[in-house]
């Protein structure tokens, strides 16, 4: 993969064969960062679960305590008196059986996450096709399948992420903006570090955390010494 002159100067300033402190780490990433917007900061952890065992897979969401920096559009699939909970929490859409159609021929997709009573999840269940490859499916483990739809939407909108594995057993999981200061950064990155620790399955043996770094959108990975993560 080719990249650009600014991505060129930015890997200058990231020592490939060393591995940073935390601190040190989401300092460069915010110093070379040199796109014109805000970029996100991302945390990318190699573990050593394999995910084709299902008692080694990991699924899960925690809230960032200095949120995303980003506004985050919610739908909730819900009726009645759960509906209008939702639409007085704060949710952006709401619907049922209607919606179905609207996004299964219509392409409609204006939101980022989907939340869902249990009630409605033979409705939703239709839409696996379609919400499944976008990962926008509601599941339980991520809290976005509840009957607390008030909590979900506030936890949500507080900057809730989710995290789990990919078919190479990595977790991919944004910290926040260039433009958070290092402590908001380091406050978000350790509450997703302390997450995913909590969420090691019993069954994987020998090092859990295999490698662990941090960029920018358009910026280099910056490794990050998994001994300082315990």
């Amino acid at each position: 993969m080719k990249h650009g002159k600014k991505y060129a100067e930015a890997a200058k300033a990231v020592e490939r064969t060393r591995l940073y402190d935390p601190e040190e780490a989401i300092s460069l990433v915010k110093k070379i960062a040199s796109a014109k917007f805000d970029e996100t900061v991302e945390a990318h952890i190699r573990t050593g679960c394999d995910g084709r065992h299902a008692d080694q897979q990991i699924r899960g969401a925690v809230v960032l305590p200095n949120g995303t920096g980003k506004k985050v559009r919610v739908l909730v699939f819900a009726k009645g008196a759960k509906a209008d909970e939702a639409l007085a929490a704060g949710a952006d859409y709401v619907g049922a059986e209607e919606l179905v159609p609207k996004i299964q021929k219509d392409g409609w997709l204006d939101f980022d996450v989907v939340v869902a009573t249990p009630d409605m999840m033979g409705v939703v269940g239709r839409l696996g096709r379609v919400l499944g490859p976008k990962g926008l499916m509601p599941n339980p483990k991520s809290g976005t399948v509840t009957m607390d739809v008030t909590k979900a939407i506030a936890d949500i909108k507080a900057g809730k992420v989710e995290y789990r594995l990919d078919k190479t057993n990595i977790i991919h999981c944004l910290v926040g903006k260039t433009s958070f200061t290092e402590e908001q950064l380091m406050e978000n990155f350790n509450a997703l570090i302390s997450a995913i620790n909590k969420a090691r399955p019993a069954a994987v043996k020998g090092q859990y955390l295999k490698s662990v770094s941090v960029s920018s959108t358009m910026g280099p990975g910056v490794k990050i010494n998994t001994l300082k993560l315990d």
